[in-house]
């Protein structure tokens, strides 16, 4: 309890801002790959429920196009989705922007993934208490799966994190991450979250990468 009260904030801010000295050119040179294959905006912004549901704009590099159909609706995920973007996805470069939500105290290195807008008032009590902790850019349903899991044991998974956090979880959380980054057996790069949501959180007006 400690550590989540006073600890985990320092620890965040330092760790970001190394990691942000050291990873500024990769993500500089990302971004001008990305202007050049996928257009502008380079950056993706999204509102986003952060601690106790407060809202905050999340920061990622862009890895879809805005393809659409004839009707002028967003293709699916799957569509929009080339063999860069899917890089993008599969190594997590496009999540090294949040670096400066977490800087900025509306995110933290480990923690719960901010989930969209749409989908606050579709969680039970239970799930709810995702949000006492601040969203993270990595987490422990993602070690435990990453996006190939689906939605309610994801949120089961964020709610034990909320009751278990400690420094020595979040750094095996953190080590965690770094080996599953070396591999992509279990990333689904292309997938549309309507193929894991097993609860009805999705909606056709919000399909996103989660």
């Amino acid at each position: 309890m400690l550590y989540r009260r006073f600890g985990k904030r320092q620890f965040d801010f330092i760790c970001a801002l190394l990691a942000l000295i050291i990873l500024l050119p990769i993500i500089l040179v990302f971004a001008v790959l990305i202007r050049v294959k996928l257009g502008s905006p380079v950056i993706f912004r999204q509102k986003r429920p952060g601690r106790h549901g407060k809202l905050f704009t999340l920061f990622k590099l862009r890895s879809m196009t805005d393809a659409r159909d004839s009707s002028g609706h967003l293709l699916r995920d799957s569509q929009r989705l080339g063999k860069f973007g899917r890089f993008l996805r599969a190594s997590s470069v496009d999540e090294l922007p949040e670096l400066f939500n977490v800087l900025r105290g509306e995110m933290s290195l480990v923690g719960p993934r901010p989930l969209l807008i749409e989908y606050l008032s579709r969680y039970t009590a239970e799930q709810s208490r995702r949000h006492e902790v601040r969203p993270g850019i990595t987490g422990w349903a993602q070690v435990s799966g990453r996006n190939a899991i689906p939605f309610s044991r994801r949120l089961e998974l964020d709610v034990w994190y909320v009751d278990n956090c400690s420094a020595r979880l979040d750094l095996r959380i953190l080590v965690m991450t770094i080996v599953r980054l070396t591999r992509v057996d279990d990333v689904r790069s292309g997938q549309d979250v309507r193929d894991v949501d097993d609860i009805g959180l999705n909606t056709e007006s919000s399909r996103t990468k989660i």
